[in-house]
């Protein structure tokens, strides 16, 4: 099973979605702001991914209007912290295959490879 986490009204998380009906890949869609991701999914989500740079939306209008001294977290629980009080900072949509692969964000061509359909 695939799980999709990302926001309802999300432009890129209904391409994403509406891709893996169209190429028939069952999924679960978690709208992060009415279910929360615990902190630990999210420290395992950075870890996998590469650190918390490529979870972290910094293109965001959310990103922008923090204050200066909110920018730079210092340490994990700070991060967890930050995306607890502003989810929609998590890059856009995360999603997680059964065998645990964590990636970010949606191309049609990245799906097509992630998902070996559509070539």
């Amino acid at each position: 099973m695939v799980t999709v986490y990302g926001l309802d009204n999300c432009d890129t998380c209904k391409k994403a979605r509406n891709w893996l009906r169209r190429f028939e890949v069952a999924h679960e869609f978690v709208d992060y702001r009415a279910r929360r991701v615990p902190a630990e999914t999210l420290r395992a989500w950075a870890g996998q991914l590469g650190g918390w740079d490529k979870l972290v939306n910094k293109a965001s209008t959310t990103w922008r209007q923090l204050p200066e001294g909110r920018k730079s977290p210092g340490s994990d629980p700070e991060w967890t912290l930050l995306l607890k009080e502003y989810p929609a900072l998590v890059k856009r949509p995360v999603v997680v295959t059964a065998d645990g692969v964590v990636t970010v964000g949606f191309t049609d061509n990245a799906f097509k490879a992630r998902f070996g359909v559509g070539k």
